[in-house]
């Protein structure tokens, strides 16, 4: 048919917060205090792959480096840097290929 084009749908992944490693709760040496974002590694419009670094966050004692779980766009960060996050605390939008 003529006149009609094939939409590609848009798929998007959002990346939160990962639940805390079980040593943190356990020994306590980690886990004093707020874990907060140290340093966002990317922008919007950035095209990251998949596990490529988006951010660091910081305990009392321990930076972690939170990975993308897809290849695509950042669309959105719903952080910015120094703020406190909770566990499953939604961080960036991804468009994703």
């Amino acid at each position: 048919m003529q006149g009609f084009r094939r939409k590609k749908l848009m798929s998007f992944s959002f990346i939160r917060m990962p639940k805390y490693p079980e040593c943190w709760s356990s020994c306590g040496s980690c886990a004093s205090g707020d874990i907060f974002i140290l340093e966002l590694l990317v922008k919007i419009g950035d095209r990251v792959e998949r596990d490529d670094n988006i951010l660091t966050l910081e305990t009392g004692k321990v930076a972690l480096d939170i990975p993308s779980p897809h290849a695509g766009r950042v669309v959105q960060i719903h952080v910015i840097e120094g703020d406190t996050v909770a566990e499953g605390a939604l961080l960036v939008t991804l468009e994703t290929d």
